[in-house]
């Protein structure tokens, strides 16, 4: 779900402009229903290696 958040930020809200609540709503409707289309799982590349503090 994080990434979702993450992603709808990235390419919606940042740029977008909104001249409403409304319309930032439908917006947000808008972007959820095209990306429901497109959507696949992610492929996740973790190797359950240890990770190293820097």
């Amino acid at each position: 779900m994080e990434i979702f958040f993450s992603i709808l930020a990235r390419r919606l809200l940042r740029r977008g402009e909104f001249d409403s609540r409304q319309d930032l709503v439908e917006q947000i409707r808008e972007f959820t229903l095209a990306y429901d289309d497109q959507a696949r799982p992610f492929r996740w590349s973790y190797d359950s290696t240890p990770l190293k503090a820097a």
